[in-house]
């Protein structure tokens, strides 16, 4: 994340080991680089919660990021984070991202519920997280987004499959690296 930071996507590709989208060195990403890199300094156990790239298929195309925003609060709460680079947008890739997510919540014994935040007029967040058991409990401001609407969603663990999941979903090799 340094090297994205430093807004150099050669190197953090060569880190990464894979390469990279100029989306990962956007003002946007850039911020977000730096604020995970401080929790992480804070608590570096919490970096196996932290984002990661999302990859597709054998050939490592990394078509976003994605993960928690931290690990579970005391309530058993963890709260998703992903973004699409734009050049991938509307093909799927979110919601196998989410898909991932909710597997990797579920796989957590701390994990009882996952939250999503998502701002009024993202109407493409809103459409990805419908069908997936997410059910709005409030509103909330943040000093970065703006107005979000709050959902949340009970982690699902053993052989249930999750709400939403086709069989194609189940197939595709999407993963998150990190």
């Amino acid at each position: 994340m340094s090297a994205l930071l430093a807004g150099d996507l050669s190197e953090a590709s060569r880190m990464a080991g894979v390469s990279l989208p100029g989306y990962f060195v956007t003002d946007r990403a850039r911020w977000l680089w730096r604020f995970r890199l401080d929790q992480m300094a804070a608590d570096p156990g919490h970096a196996r919660w932290m984002v990661r790239q999302a990859v597709v298929g054998d050939n490592g195309l990394v078509v976003g990021h994605a993960g928690f925003h931290g690990p579970p609060d005391e309530a058993g709460m963890v709260e998703i984070g992903y973004s699409v680079a734009p050049d991938f947008r509307r093909q799927g890739y979110a919601r196998s991202i989410l898909i991932e997510l909710l597997h990797r919540a579920a796989a957590e014994p701390a994990v009882t519920t996952v939250r999503a935040t998502i701002g009024p007029d993202n109407v493409a967040s809103l459409a990805t997280i419908s069908g997936f058991g997410f059910v709005q409990v409030g509103e909330q401001w943040d000093e970065e987004d703006g107005l979000e609407l709050v959902f949340e969603a009970p982690a699902y663990t053993g052989d249930r499959a999750l709400p939403g999941t086709r069989a194609s979903d189940q197939r595709a090799h999407r993963q998150l690296r990190g």
